[in-house]
């Protein structure tokens, strides 16, 4: 995948090649950063990540509840996983860390309910995938390089990084029947062909699984955390073996299928008799000392068991990208039985905060209101954007074009700004 890196680049030592290190639009620099540091420095000063601080991950922003996590301290911890992952597995640190402080970017407000809103108001127009409008973000909205006749180029970061951000490559037509998850949009095909020139069809490079895995693992514990610290979640109720296999039950269907009730049961019993899981909550320091405990034990737990099979598997051979064959990708390889615990984690925290049934009517209200948003912008024009996207919407030339500048903004909003720009177009007729 190309010529070797500079022989100062510590990259160079862990498989990275030059061709790595491109950029969609040719840069030189001075000084000491490596591409990949000053990648990651790209993303942590960008606008899109500080707009993370206001959207929402499992509880709003806006919920009332000061203390719980929002979609960028989430991508903070997620990075803080990923960057130890890349340590012990022999990977950039840099590539890793900045995939993971990117992967949540293309979230719109109301996290994945906003989503399904913005993807219902795109049907037939191409659809909207959060992880798809990262990449977007990345290579286009997020102003900072621009080409020769003017086009923005966005944060213009390496092949390798982008690629590593990319937790599904490819398009909504090769998804997968009846799947809803894709990488790029059709009007982005262009820098998603570059960032994946030479790599395996449909295969995540090694980077991109493990920001996965960090992702899974710090939504897991850090949710589930959230959620009992709010008392969505009573620890008395879950430890009672009363209604005990319709939790089961509630979390085996929101797998869906990809593990059954025996294999979720026995994950559960793993977790659940571990000396700080919680039987209890009453707000002491010393149960938020032994949450924090648990936490912490399932961190190192979900991390080791995939560290030491895939070193293991690996048995010497560089694993950075695609490792050094790739006919053969690299793979992270995650024990089945830490997936079922990560699994039991996250449906437990759906079963309790994102499917119960004193949530739907919430739910309902934040869709409703960026379907509104949407019509409301729609039908005013360029005149109500941003003056950004007011652009875009004046040079596209198809309905997909100008309804996709349309949904750029609306996703770019933070919960708090959805709800603002709603009163201010919504409630009262337009001037």
């Amino acid at each position: 995948m190309g010529d070797a890196l500079p022989r100062h680049d510590p990259a160079l030592a862990l498989g990275y090649t030059a061709a790595d290190s491109e950029r969609f639009l040719p840069e030189h620099h001075s000084g000491a950063r490596t591409d990949f540091a000053r990648d990651r420095a790209r993303v942590l000063h960008s606008s899109g990540w500080r707009r993370l601080a206001a959207k929402t991950q499992v509880l709003s922003p806006a919920s009332g509840v000061d203390f719980a996590r929002n979609r960028l301290t989430h991508s903070l911890e997620v990075a803080q996983i990923g960057r130890e992952l890349a340590v012990a597995l022999g990977v950039s640190q840099d590539v890793v860390d900045t995939a993971c402080l990117a992967h949540d970017l293309g979230h719109p407000p109301f996290g994945h309910n906003g989503e399904k809103a913005l993807n219902d108001w795109m049907a037939g127009f191409g659809g909207f995938e959060g992880n798809a409008q990262t990449l977007r973000i990345l290579t286009r909205l997020e102003p900072k390089h621009f080409a020769p006749g003017g086009a923005s180029v966005g944060l213009n970061l390496t092949r390798a990084t982008l690629d590593a951000s990319c937790k599904y490559p490819w398009s909504l037509v090769e998804a997968a029947p009846g799947s809803a998850k894709f990488g790029y949009f059709e009007s982005d095909a262009e820098v998603f062909h570059w960032l994946r020139a030479g790599a395996p069809e449909r295969r995540k490079c090694i980077e991109a699984q493990i920001m996965d895995l960090s992702d899974d693992i710090a939504y897991s514990v850090h949710d589930f955390e959230d959620a009992v610290v709010s008392e969505h979640i009573d620890p008395e109720i879950l430890t009672s073996r009363s209604g005990h296999s319709a939790l089961i039950r509630a979390v085996a269907e929101w797998a869906d299928g990809r593990f059954d009730s025996d294999e979720l049961g026995d994950a559960y019993d793993r977790m659940s008799a571990g000396a700080n899981w919680l039987t209890r909550w009453d707000g002491s320091r010393r149960d938020q000392g032994r949450l924090k405990n648990f936490t912490s034990d399932m961190i190192g737990r979900f991390a080791r068991a995939p560290i030491r099979a895939t070193l293991e598997a690996a048995d010497g051979r560089p694993l950075a990208r695609y490792g050094a064959d790739p006919a053969a990708p690299a793979e992270l390889l995650v024990p089945r039985e830490i997936r079922a615990e990560i699994a039991v984690l996250k449906g437990i925290v759906a079963a309790f905060v994102m499917q119960s049934g004193r949530r739907q009517p919430t739910y309902r209200r934040q869709r409703g209101l960026l379907v509104e948003l949407l019509h409301t912008l729609w039908e005013a024009g360029p005149s109500e954007l941003e003056p950004a996207y007011a652009a875009d919407l004046r040079e596209a030339d198809s309905e997909a074009e100008a309804r996709r500048a349309v949904v750029d903004q609306v996703a770019s909003l933070t919960d708090q700004s959805a709800i603002a720009w709603y009163r201010r177009l919504c409630d009262a007729p337009l001037a």
